[in-house]
């Protein structure tokens, strides 16, 4: 029998605030969407822009942390597992469906303040993780960059096109 495999990473930025709500057992569960962008070599070898558009759904106590640190602009990197659902529409009673990403971790990026280091809700400015435990910060250098885990390859910020 052939395994599946079920894993999304996004990185990129809320497109709105995070829209917490209550399911009728009270669990919590928070929606969002994230605008990904992109860089690609057109056919005219010019380069060109695109951005995706992706819906993601925090359930419990990892949708309530987005929910009460996230706002509009601040980036965010989502690891989880792409989901469909389909429903029928209330009002024209037509079938519906959605591919969206279920996150299963969710970490927030920038400074405090949101975007790319500015002021807000994490505070001392390094990266923090919204489903693990909390981890004592040191204030970072003015020049320090925050970057965990990525392997031995060294990245050049400039070649990240968000």
């Amino acid at each position: 029998m052939a395994r599946s495999f079920n894993q999304v990473i996004l990185m990129g930025n809320l497109t709105r605030d995070p829209e917490l709500r209550q399911t009728p057992n009270g669990t919590s569960v928070t929606s969002f969407s994230l605008a990904l962008n992109r860089s690609y070599k057109g056919s005219d070898g010019n380069w060109q822009e695109a951005t995706d558009y992706i819906d993601v759904v925090a359930w419990g106590p990892l949708g309530e942390r987005v929910s009460q640190y996230l706002t509009k602009g601040r980036p965010c990197l989502v690891n989880g597992r792409m989901q469909s659902r389909s429903w029928d529409d209330k009002e024209t009673g037509a079938k519906r469906s959605k591919v969206e990403v279920v996150a299963q971790d969710v970490t927030f990026l920038g400074g405090p303040g949101g975007g790319d280091g500015g002021g807000g809700g994490n505070p001392g400015g390094a990266a923090s993780n919204a489903s693990g435990p909390a981890r004592p910060s040191q204030p970072p250098k003015k020049d320090d960059v925050v970057i965990e885990d990525i392997g031995d390859e060294p990245i050049n910020l400039d070649d990240i096109p968000f």
